[in-house]
């Protein structure tokens, strides 16, 4: 495709913003004055929400994924000695929970699509393996159909990492109620956000019970309830929890969130496919790869640079955005990768050569509902033509050529 007129920007366009509207402030205002500011009343309704939403029977709103996927995690029983299968490609955190209960991170590579393949999977499960906890990158759901057949038939539990996939769909299922716990994030650049937040769903009632005691220190009584009119002062620690909790002013906004989720969705998806159709042409760019039969929900875009094709590596590439005014980011430095891992379990570069190959080449550009379509077509411009500034030449009897672009001559 021709590329689009490259302008200059003046403001810089930052990797991502929040999309905050009247509502969400005038619901935080209101809950502020109403005097009660954390977990109350708007949690509880902000939890019946985003059950309805999934499909889940219970949610249960904390403070982060992290901490959503610790509750999972604990209730599952994973303690010292146990094994928890998940992607190297992912946040830290993921494996640090499981480092939290005295288990061991197993790490399975990733496949084309990033997310963790269910092959990998099934070659790393031991006899101390517990959970199974899959990553699904980006807003795109793993291969559940693989991954859940694979627990079924080994007796193990499954968490599902879904912190880039609030309302993304496998089939016609919404994601949130195929494993046995789902965590998902609402970190202030998520598709949904209550600046920091996260809730676990699931359909079974034991874990939603226990879950909802370890999110708040173990005590047998909702703590909100004792300062209410039906409340009692007396209650029972149960369990060592946490201090998890959501606060109602988090709340407040995820309720008017939650409600823009779709509209936010759409939109994301209709900047990515601009990228795709943007980008698809050139050889120095690979594009994601979307799995059939599934919702994406887009919460990155992240392209492959092509480096063999390129004069620059990615840290110049990064740069030559931001010297354009376009923040971007890097999903993620490979769990392995990181010093503790290194140290502490002997990882060591060449474990997991998928992730790690994907890894050197990822760049993440800003994809969110706040952008306008003229944002986009300035990354799109730009990405174009930083692309064509350092493209590789290739010499051949003495001529010098372009390697493949449109209009070279």
């Amino acid at each position: 495709m021709a590329p689009p007129t490259v302008t200059t920007r003046n403001a810089f366009l930052p990797y991502a913003l929040p999309d905050i509207g009247e509502e969400e402030i005038d619901e935080v205002v209101e809950t502020l004055r109403s005097g009660w500011i954390t977990t109350g009343p708007k949690t509880a309704e902000f939890e019946r929400l985003t059950a309805a939403y999934t499909g889940a029977r219970h949610a249960v709103a904390v403070n982060s994924c992290t901490g959503a996927l610790h509750i999972a995690l604990a209730a599952l029983g994973v303690q010292s000695g146990d094994e928890v299968i998940t992607s190297p490609l992912t946040f830290c955190s993921t494996a640090n929970v499981v480092v939290h209960l005295g288990g061991k991170p197993v790490l399975a590579d990733v496949g084309e699509d990033f997310n963790i393949d269910p092959a990998e999977v099934e070659r790393r499960i031991t006899p101390r393996t517990k959970v199974l906890l899959p990553v699904h990158y980006g807003g795109q759901p793993c291969r559940m159909d693989a991954i859940m057949d694979c627990a079924r038939r080994h007796g193990l539990s499954v968490v599902e990492d879904a912190a880039h996939a609030i309302g993304a769909r496998y089939g016609d299922t919404m994601i949130g109620t195929i494993g046995d716990v789902t965590a998902f994030s609402f970190y202030a650049i998520k598709n949904l956000t209550t600046a920091e937040g996260g809730m676990a769903t699931t359909d079974r009632d034991d874990l939603a019970e226990k879950m909802r005691l370890l999110s708040l220190h173990g005590i047998s009584k909702d703590a909100w309830k004792r300062y209410t009119s039906e409340g009692s002062w007396y209650y029972e620690v149960l369990f060592a929890g946490f201090k998890y909790n959501m606060t109602d002013i988090q709340a407040a906004l995820g309720i008017h969130q939650l409600a823009k989720l779709e509209r936010f969705i759409e939109t994301r998806g209709r900047y990515a496919a601009m990228y795709d159709a943007a980008f698809g042409d050139l050889p120095e760019i690979t594009i994601p790869r979307v799995n059939e039969g599934l919702r994406h929900a887009w919460h990155l875009y992240v392209i492959q640079l092509n480096l063999e094709h390129l004069t620059l590596n990615r840290a110049e590439f990064i740069e030559a955005l931001r010297a354009e005014n376009i923040g971007t980011s890097v999903h993620f430095i490979p769990v392995h990768l990181h010093p503790y891992y290194r140290e502490r379990f002997g990882y060591r570069r060449g474990d997991y050569p998928r992730a790690e190959g994907i890894y050197d080449r990822i760049v993440s550009l800003p994809l969110y509902p706040k952008m306008t379509p003229d944002d986009v077509q300035y990354v799109i411009a730009t990405v174009r033509r930083v692309v064509s500034d350092h493209r590789k030449r290739v010499w051949s009897h003495g001529q010098a050529a372009v390697r493949s672009r449109p209009g070279s001559h």
